[in-house]
């Protein structure tokens, strides 16, 4: 019983406490001591292992970084440009070689319809092509450096000094004030570019920089869609859209003999391969861009972009939402003549600084009409001074007509 009891004693230092009949009390305290340290052990153990886990998780994800793998997608934009010149190529060769061009020499009534068909085809093709290149060439939109807001009455007294990107403090939402008309001008700051965002600019994490009133980034241009080069984007759309219209009317009489041709094999199979392919390309894209029409038409007309959908719902009434005729003219201009081409002219440049994505009208939500008769726009005459000294304003509100 003596070396029992040392034995306990040493492994359980607790028991030592007690004696007689309060050392079985003692030895089991110093049990459920000992089993709670192994319990708080164990509990230590397990924190550990999942600290550990949770650091090399965060090292994953670093590695992996999502915004990395965007840049990916520029190569994909490459391969998509090509995509592009493909199916131009077989279409025309299904529409033109194949199909109508043999036709003009039918003579009469068939080919006074196959030239108006080829010249309509022709046509669309040119402004589809013109549109694509210069989305895909032309800048949508960049922050300059050094940006900050100027207010109006910063302008009107000529001070136009820029704040340095570096010092986001000094990048504080300012209030612009006109006749007791509070014009809003929160200015925001980007960690990613170090510069001020002008109201309505996102950064791209494709294209690693801010863009001016940023629609979205799309693949099949290689480019952002922004503030100056949207009007090109929804022009090509909407000629992309007629083209493969036209080609899918223009393919369907071969489509539907395609089954009677290939029995008989009144024509090559590459030719007929072709013929296929190409319409249901053609059908498919028109089906789709159909959609793409629809959702770009509506938010041109309420003056938003893809980006700012959501945020549009957040709010009464969206503030940059000046009625469908002055929406249209913030992208398309006020020159009828140049709505359907992708120019602008100079005398739209000069009085819509919206053109330019770095200046926006805004309707006040203080009670003020804004309707389009109530509104005219307003050119800043030291805007290009201003531009000149390297730095910009942002708000160019419209006023209502005293």
């Amino acid at each position: 019983m003596l070396v029992s009891s040392d034995v306990w004693k040493r492994l359980f230092p607790a028991s030592s406490s007690g004696g007689g009949g309060g050392g079985g009390g003692a030895g089991k305290k110093g049990l459920l001591s000992s089993g709670s340290l192994f319990n708080n052990y164990n509990n230590n153990n397990i924190r550990n292992r999942r600290r550990s886990n949770t650091t090399i998780m965060d090292q994953l994800l670093v590695k992996l970084n999502p915004m990395r793998l965007c840049a990916g997608l520029k190569v994909l934009g490459y391969f998509m440009v090509v995509l592009v010149v493909a199916i131009i190529g077989i279409s025309y060769y299904a529409v033109v070689v194949i199909t109508w061009g043999p036709r003009l020499l039918d003579g009469g009534a068939n080919s006074f319809f196959s030239f108006l068909i080829l010249v309509l085809f022709h046509f669309l093709l040119v402004l589809l092509t013109w549109c694509y290149l210069m989305v895909v060439l032309r800048d949508p939109g960049s922050v300059p450096e050094n940006w900050k807001l100027v207010s109006l009455g910063d302008i009107e007294e000529g001070n136009t000094a820029a704040v340095p990107s570096s010092d986001p403090q000094n990048l504080a939402p300012t209030v612009a004030s006109l006749d007791g008309v509070e014009l809003e001008s929160a200015v925001r700051y980007c960690n990613t570019c170090r510069n001020g965002k002008p109201p309505r600019c996102h950064h791209c994490s494709i294209c690693q920089r801010c863009v001016l009133k940023m629609d979205h980034h799309c693949i099949w241009v290689v480019n952002c869609v922004g503030a100056q080069n949207y009007k090109f984007f929804l022009l090509f759309v909407f000629y992309t859209f007629l083209e493969t219209m036209l080609d899918t009317l223009a393919l369907l009489p071969s489509f539907i003999n395609f089954f009677e041709q290939a029995k008989h094999r009144s024509s090559s199979p590459a030719d007929l391969a072709v013929t296929f392919l190409a319409f249901v390309l053609n059908l498919a894209f028109a089906l789709s861009l159909l959609c793409f029409v629809v959702m770009h038409t509506s938010l041109l007309l309420g003056n938003t972009t893809s980006v700012e959908v959501h945020e549009k719902k957040r709010t009464t009434r969206w503030k940059y939402d000046l009625g469908r005729k002055r929406n249209f003219e913030q992208v398309f201009g006020t020159k009828k003549l140049f709505w359907f081409f992708p120019l602008f002219s100079g005398d739209d440049l000069k009085n819509i600084p919206a053109l330019h994505g770095l200046e926006f009208p805004i309707c006040s939500d203080t009670g003020v009409d804004c309707h389009c008769d109530a509104i005219e726009y307003r050119s800043i005459s030291s805007y290009d001074a201003m531009i000149s000294h390297g730095t910009s304003s942002v708000l160019t509100p419209l006023y209502p007509q005293q």
